[in-house]
């Protein structure tokens, strides 16, 4: 939600599309991954839609890094945001890792 909020503030008080796109492009993707590995229907299958979310993250963090060296992104909005994203990276990997151990 607050990639969105940020996204929707970029687009209508700074007048940047093409970021805010990629951002909300990958940053949505993360939920839609999760859910659709909630709907998994094997066990690869929860796993492979879990490292989509993971390296869908890794990209949020990328565009996020970029907003921040272009200036459309302060320090301190910049620090939540990544380290959010960070926090639900380790969380997906640390998933990725027990469910490809537990399934070989």
């Amino acid at each position: 939600m607050r990639v969105y909020t940020y996204c929707k503030w970029l687009k209508s008080e700074k007048k940047e599309f093409d970021l805010a796109r990629q951002l909300l492009k990958s940053g949505t993707s993360i939920g839609a991954n999760l859910a659709e590995a909630n709907g998994a229907i094997s066990g690869n299958d929860f796993s492979n839609k879990i490292s989509i979310a993971y390296k869908e993250t890794l990209e949020t963090q990328f565009w996020l890094k970029l907003l921040k060296a272009v200036k459309l992104l302060d320090d301190s909005k910049y620090a939540t945001l990544h380290e959010d994203a960070d926090e639900i990276g380790r969380i997906f990997l640390s998933i990725i890792k027990t469910t490809r151990i537990n399934n070989h």
